[in-house]
């Protein structure tokens, strides 16, 4: 007596070819969360007046215009506040992919009397909100008569703690084998560190460069505070004195506040696209570190 035939099993879709999609949906409105405020301020800054104040509010422009850039240039400096912001951006991130790196480093492949103790008080440095530094900095700076400098501006931020911790992280995954080596072969500390690990780690450069990078070129508070000669004032210092300013009309004014707005996002984007590929490899393979 032959058996029944079995009616075959319908197999179920694979759970990752459904997941993907759901994922990819909920990423794209995340994105479109975070990129709203931006496309508004790039699309505002080529609007008119009329578009400006249009109620409601209108998304493209109905006449796309240059002129709230040409009023930004004829009233603000804006040559002279983007030099001072580069100036300060680029010294800031120099001196810390230098010290950072020296110092990780150091903590990462030195034997030294102290060297947890140090990385301690690194661990500890991370903890300490920024903003309870800004006293003793403003006062430490004044006694040194930095006040309106570059120095001034640069010097408190020459090397931070998260850079010291990044570096020491990466540059612990390098095997003590390839050091050693180039130590028998003759090799000194300072080639090993240049020539080396330097090379070995540009994922942890790239990543401290946009991190800093960023971070100096948006940074407010300090700038406001230590700087009082309009000639030192940095880009996000000088639009805010300009939208507080009672005598800018209200339509035009929000256009040249939109169109400086997009000058200072611009040199952000451009040091990220020109770092991504290094990033984006720094954040694949941090799970091996």
């Amino acid at each position: 007596m032959s058996a029944a035939p079995t009616t075959p099993v319908p197999r179920r879709p694979r759970e990752g070819a459904v997941r993907k999609p759901v994922l990819y949906v909920i990423a794209s409105l995340g994105l479109l969360v975070m990129a709203t405020p931006f496309l508004w301020m790039a699309l505002s800054a080529f609007k008119t007046k009329k578009d400006l104040t249009a109620s409601p509010p209108v998304w493209l422009p109905s006449e796309w215009t240059l002129q709230n850039f040409r009023d930004l240039l004829d009233q603000l400096d804006m040559p002279q506040y983007f030099l001072n912001s580069l100036i300060v951006a680029v010294l800031v991130t120099v001196c810390n992919l230098l010290f950072c790196s020296m110092l990780g480093y150091a903590l990462a492949k030195l034997n030294f009397t102290g060297r947890s103790k140090v990385f301690g008080i690194v661990l500890a440095a991370l903890m300490v909100p920024a903003n309870l530094m800004v006293l003793p900095l403003f006062v430490l700076v004044s006694q040194l008569n930095l006040l309106d400098t570059y120095a001034g501006l640069v010097l408190p931020f020459a090397a931070g703690a998260f850079g010291v911790f990044l570096m020491r992280q990466f540059m612990q995954a390098i095997p003590d084998e390839l050091l050693e080596a180039a130590r028998m072969d003759g090799a000194g500390e300072w080639y090993i560190f240049w020539r080396i690990v330097l090379p070995l780690v540009k994922p942890a450069l790239a990543t401290l460069t946009i991190f800093t990078f960023l971070g100096s070129w948006n940074n407010f508070i300090w700038p406001l505070i230590a700087t009082n000669d309009p000639e030192k004032y940095t880009l996000p210092v000088a639009l805010a004195t300009f939208a507080n300013d009672p005598n800018r009309t209200v339509g035009g004014g929000n256009g040249m506040l939109m169109a400086g707005s997009l000058l200072v996002v611009l040199p952000v984007l451009v040091v990220f696209a020109v770092l991504q590929r290094h990033f984006t490899q720094g954040i694949a393979t941090a799970g091996l570190k």
